[in-house]
């Protein structure tokens, strides 16, 4: 079971992914915007960062960038459905980030998520 900090804004995405997540036996804590997952990540340490790219006040890719400085461990993983061509194997501080486009069906994500924790 890993830890997963989830940041996506919209509802009803992050509850359908959250659930995903949990149903596959991992632990989710979930965000509704970047800059809210940042005292989350100073205060529990989190095996996987899921996070859209596009979100109000900051988005995914900042959130990641801040996110490894915290914790150089944090493995990084974006969900987008824009500029998924450009970031794919784009590099995030030290860390690999995955690209996962949507739409997507719900056993992909957690198949995706396993190979990135798997890694």
């Amino acid at each position: 079971m890993a830890s997963i900090l989830l940041a996506e804004d919209d509802d009803s995405m992050r509850g359908f992914l959250a659930r995903a997540l949990e149903r596959a036996g991992h632990s989710v804590f979930s965000v509704a915007q970047g800059d809210e997952a940042l005292p989350v990540l100073a205060e529990r340490r989190f095996d996987l960062l899921l996070a859209d790219i596009v979100m109000p006040q900051m988005d995914g890719i900042e959130l990641a960038r801040r996110a490894v400085a915290i914790d150089a461990r944090i493995r990084v993983m974006f969900i987008t459905g824009f500029a998924a061509v450009a970031l794919k194997n784009r590099r995030v501080g030290e860390t690999d980030a995955r690209v996962l486009s949507k739409p997507f069906h719900l056993r992909d994500l957690v198949a995706e998520v396993d190979r990135v924790l798997a890694a």
